[in-house]
């Protein structure tokens, strides 16, 4: 029985919390578009969230993160655990949708209950993914999903940012130096809570895990709790290795719930957040003042040369 397009974020919520996968998506398609209704969602999702613990995976395209992720998630269900993935994808530049499906990235997982995939693009409302990513993962949160993998295809600053504002971020590279450079480039060092060498069968796993080894010394990198990024090496294609990754992501779940880090790194994200929220609205604001016929006039009066730009702008902006 289909739902009924007017199903209103409470009857969704009730609905996806049965197990009704339907409303789940209904939820996850709405805080994507935004605008009214996104927000409406995001008013009865956020009280009933931080329970779901969130790990991020990103690395450079190629590293086998996707097949990674599945892998990890027959980890999770071996132990008997729900999990959701939130994979983001480039969008298509004719659709403006996900360019990856979910069912091509882990397709093993497919009829599993247990299991809710979720492909994400750059499309929906101003803030694009940087937005729209944490409310997903808070409608998987309020939907009673334990754990929320979000798994990145790039190493662009969204990508990035994104991975890095997980409960634990796992970085993932091949074997050979460049990938290791290209880590350090792109701020993953910064990042990295864990460290995987995937397709460690391959030639120079050893020379990578020692590059890696020897950046992490030079960057002093450790948490305050004194966490060392833990380097392992997985073979994701046979699923070698991945339950070592994920105990790792348990032993870090412990100690940055022991030492009370979980909490500050989620302060520091609803922060940040509210701030992306604030610059989203005001370029909202800003997009409005830029429409219609002051807007055209302060152009021809600047074209002109009667007015200056900066004197133009302060009397749209500031009209009586």
């Amino acid at each position: 029985m289909p739902l009924p397009r007017d199903a209103d974020p409470d009857a969704l919520l009730a609905a996806a919390r049965a197990g009704d996968r339907r409303a789940l998506a209904r939820l996850v398609s709405e805080v994507e578009r935004g605008g009214d209704a996104g927000r409406a969602v995001s008013r009865v999702v956020h009280p009933e969230g931080g329970h779901a613990y969130t790990v991020g995976i990103t690395g450079a395209p190629g590293a086998g993160k996707s097949t990674l992720t599945s892998a990890v998630v027959a980890e999770i269900r071996s132990a008997g655990d729900r999990v959701a993935v939130v994979a983001i994808d480039p969008s298509s530049p004719f659709t403006g949708g996900a360019i990856l499906g979910d069912r091509v990235r882990m397709d093993e997982h497919a009829l599993d209950e247990g299991v809710f995939i979720r492909s994400m693009a750059t499309r929906g409302h101003l803030g694009g993914l940087t937005l729209a990513t944490p409310q997903a993962i808070r409608v998987l949160d309020a939907a009673g999903w334990p754990w929320v993998l979000v798994e990145t295809v790039g190493v662009g600053q969204v990508e990035v940012e994104i991975a890095g504002s997980a409960d634990t971020t796992v970085v993932v590279v091949n074997p050979g130096w460049g990938d290791a450079v290209q880590a350090n480039k792109a701020g993953l060092m910064e990042i990295a809570d864990i460290f995987v060498i995937n397709k460690a069968d391959r030639p120079g796993a050893a020379e990578t895990r020692r590059d890696l080894a020897q950046m992490l010394e030079l960057a002093g990198v450790r948490s305050e709790g004194g966490w060392e990024p833990p380097v392992i090496d997985t073979v994701a294609n046979r699923h070698e290795g991945a339950d070592e990754l994920w105990a790792a992501v348990t032993r870090h779940r412990e100690l940055v719930t022991r030492t009370g880090q979980l909490e500050e790194r989620r302060s520091v994200r609803l922060t940040d957040e509210l701030r992306h929220i604030v610059a989203a609205r005001l370029l909202e604001q800003a997009m409005a003042t830029t429409a219609g016929a002051a807007f055209e006039d302060a152009c021809a009066d600047v074209l002109a040369r009667r007015l200056d730009p900066w004197t133009a702008v302060d009397r749209l902006l500031d009209p009586a």
